[in-house]
C-alpha cells in the first residue's frame, strides 16, 4: 500500500469530486489534510470530519483563490496548523457548461475563466512552494482538454493548456528537491458534468473510451497519491492520463 504516513497535504476544490476523493484517499494512506473550498462549507466540512475520524489532523479553509490577499490568510492559517506542507494538489476549477463558439464568446466568460482556472492556480502554487522543503510534491489536475482541445469551451482548454506548461516549467524550476506532475483526466463523473453526462450523452462519452465507462473521482484520486507517494521520487514534469485510452498521448 502507498504509504503517506507523516506527510501533510493541502487539496484545493476538496469539498467533492476529485478533491473529495484524493483528500479521503490520502488520509487513508496515513496523511494529515487541508482542504480547501469556494462556497460549499457544509460539504467541505463533511469531508474534514472523516479525516478527522481517521485519527488524521485536517485544516478547513474557504474563500476565492483568485484573491491573492485570501490565498494569502489561507497559506499563513495553513502554516499555523501544520507547520508546512510535504505536499499540494491543485484540484479546483470551473468548467462553464454553456457551448460557446470563441466568437461568440464573452469577454466576462473568458476573464472568469481565466481567473478561476489559471490566476488562483499561480496564486496557490506560489504561495504553498514557499511552505514545502526538500521532498515536497505538487501534484495539478489538468485535462484531456489540454491535449487536443475543447471546441466551443475554449475557454477551459486554453487554461489548462496554460497548467501543462506551468507544471512542466515548475519541474525544472523546483528540481531537485521538490516534484511537479499533473494528471489529465477525461471524462469524469462529477458534480460538475452531471449536465453534461445526462442520459445519451453519458452513453456517447462511454462509448468513445476504449475501457468503455466514465472515469469515477475515485479513478483519478489513485494516480494522484501515486505521484504524490515516494513511488513517484523520480517522476516530475509528466502529465499522467488519466481517461480511459480516450486520449492517447504523452
Amino acid at each position: 500500500m502507498i504509504s503517506l504516513a507523516g506527510r501533510r497535504l493541502l487539496v484545493t476544490g476538496g469539498s467533492r469530486g476529485i478533491g473529495r476523493a484524493t483528500a479521503l484517499l490520502a488520509a487513508q494512506a496515513g496523511a494529515d489534510v487541508g482542504v480547501l473550498y469556494h462556497t460549499r462549507r457544509a460539504e467541505a466540512d463533511t469531508v474534514a470530519r472523516a479525516i478527522r475520524a481517521m485519527g488524521r489532523r485536517a485544516f478547513l479553509g474557504g474563500g476565492d483563490l483568485a484573491d491573492a490577499d485570501r490565498v494569502a490568510q489561507l497559506m499563513s492559517e495553513v502554516r499555523a496548523a501544520f507547520g508546512g506542507l510535504d505536499g499540494l494538489v491543485v484540484n479546483h476549477g470551473i468548467w462553464p457548461a454553456t457551448e460557446t463558439a470563441l466568437a461568440r464568446m464573452a469577454p466576462e466568460r473568458w476573464r472568469r475563466t481565466m481567473a478561476a482556472d489559471l490566476d488562483s492556480v499561480f496564486l496557490v502554487t506560489r504561495a504553498a512552494l514557499g511552505l514545502m522543503d526538500t521532498g515536497g510534491r505538487v501534484v495539478m489536475v489538468a485535462s484531456t482538454a489540454a491535449q487536443r482541445g475543447e471546441a466551443f469551451h475554449a475557454d477551459y482548454a486554453a487554461a489548462k493548456g496554460a497548467m501543462v506548461a506551468l507544471v512542466k516549467s515548475l519541474a525544472v524550476e523546483c528540481a531537485p528537491g521538490i516534484t511537479v506532475n499533473a494528471v489529465a483526466p477525461g471524462w469524469v463523473a462529477t458534480e460538475m458534468t452531471t449536465t453534461a453526462l445526462a442520459g445519451d450523452a453519458g452513453e456517447r462519452a462511454a462509448a468513445g473510451i476504449p475501457l468503455g465507462r466514465v472515469a469515477s473521482a475515485e479513478d483519478v484520486a489513485g494516480p494522484i497519491l501515486f505521484l504524490l507517494s515516494d513511488l513517484a521520487r523520480h517522476v516530475t514534469g509528466e502529465i499522467l492520463n488519466v481517461n480511459g485510452g480516450s486520449v492517447l498521448c504523452g
